[in-house]
This record gives C-alpha cells, sequence and structure tokens, in this order.
C-alpha cells in the first residue's frame, strides 16, 4: 500500500508526543523572570533538547518515505517501533527533569535515544530489503552519522555512571550533528529526477 496512511500515522503520533512533553512543563509560581529561570529553566532545556530530536527524526522519516512510497506489513511494524521508542521521550524527558539531572534517569534517557536511533536503523534496513530499496543505499551512501550516532549515546550513557551532567554532552553533541541539514536524499532525488526528464 501507499506510505501515505504511515506517513499520517507517525506525523500524527510525533505531533501527540511534543504536546504531551509541553503539558509537563511547570510553570513558576512567581511572575518574574529569574523565578521563570529557577524554576523552570532546566525542563526548558530538556524540552528544547528532546523536541530537538523528535524533530530530527520527524524530518529524517520524511524523507525516508520519500525514497520508499509503498510499504508491506514489515515496515509498518518496523515504524510502529521506532514510534514505540519516540512515545517514551515525554517520560524521560520529565524523569530527567524532576530527578534535576540524576544519574539513573539520565542513563534511562540515552538509552531511550538509544534504542530510538537502533529503531530508526533496523527501519532503515528493512525498507532496503524491499522494493526499491536500493534507493535508500545509494542515497544514504555510507551513513557515517548514522553508524557512530548509538556510540555517541552509548558514551553518554558511560559518563552519566561517573557525572550525570557530563552524560548530557553527548546527547546534545549528537543532536547538533544531526541539525545540521542532510541533503543526501532531496540531492539523490533531483539528481534522479533530473535523470528521468533528460530520458523523456
Amino acid at each position: 500500500m501507499k506510505s501515505t496512511r504511515l506517513e499520517a500515522f507517525s506525523d500524527g503520533v510525533l505531533a501527540i508526543v511534543i504536546t504531551v512533553m509541553v503539558l509537563e512543563l511547570k510553570p513558576p509560581e512567581a511572575n518574574g523572570i529569574a523565578d521563570l529561570f529557577h524554576t523552570s529553566g532546566l525542563g526548558l532545556l530538556t524540552y528544547v533538547l528532546s523536541f530537538v530530536y523528535i524533530g530530527i527524526y520527524w524530518n529524517n522519516h520524511h524523507h525516508l518515505f520519500q525514497l520508499r512510497p509503498r510499504v508491506d506489513g514489515t515496515v509498518l511494524w518496523a515504524n510502529l517501533h521506532l514510534l514505540f521508542w519516540l512515545s517514551l521521550l515525554p517520560f524521560t524527558t520529565s524523569w530527567l527533569d524532576d530527578s534535576r539531572i540524576s544519574r539513573d534517569p539520565t542513563i534511562v534517557y540515552g538509552l531511550n535515544l538509544l534504542a530510538a536511533a537502533l529503531a530508526y536503523y533496523l527501519l532503515q534496513r528493512v525498507i532496503m530489503r524491499g522494493p526499491e530499496g536500493h534507493k535508500v543505499s545509494e542515497a544514504l551512501g555510507r551513513d557515517l552519522k548514522g553508524r557512530i550516532s548509538p556510540f555517541i549515546y552509548l558514551a553518554g550513557i558511560g559518563l552519566s555512571f561517573i557525572v550525570p551532567w557530563l552524560g548530557l554532552v553527548p546527547y546534545v553533541a549528537a543532536a547538533i550533528v544531526w541539525l545540521v541539514p542532510d541533503r543526501r536524499v532531496e540531492r539523490y532525488l533531483r539528481e534522479h529526477e533530473g535523470a528521468r526528464d533528460d530520458e523523456e
């Protein structure tokens, strides 16, 4: 079947995830800017970090299905597997914030990011094995960012055992790496659509 229904469902889930996260933010009891940063500053920072990750997955997910306009049951389940881990981000973000960056919540947050990264990699592999999967392989190439990201999360998890705040550094670094616009899929589609236009 066409991937449009899968994409629409995924968009809806990610929109709900963002909504749940923002509802977890607690406004300050007083009315000053200083009170905002004193009582809610950490919550805003953890929300921004998780929001960026959701945005990264949404963006990459959209690009991925530009290359695979039709899906089967295996792709549907692999996609649900990814959405499961992303749907846990409001919980792990809230725990991280409420604990004031304690060890175990920081580790669990990192495990959540790691699981989502592995689920996205699995989704890519499932798509690559299906019809027109070669397009994904050709567009992504060596996929260096995708390969090193799990190791960055593992580094953050390891650092969290030592100093929880240090564990956040790799998580932020990975988000920054992925924030750099990734034009591989757009470039691939532009080149191949141009080639088809020339043939016609």
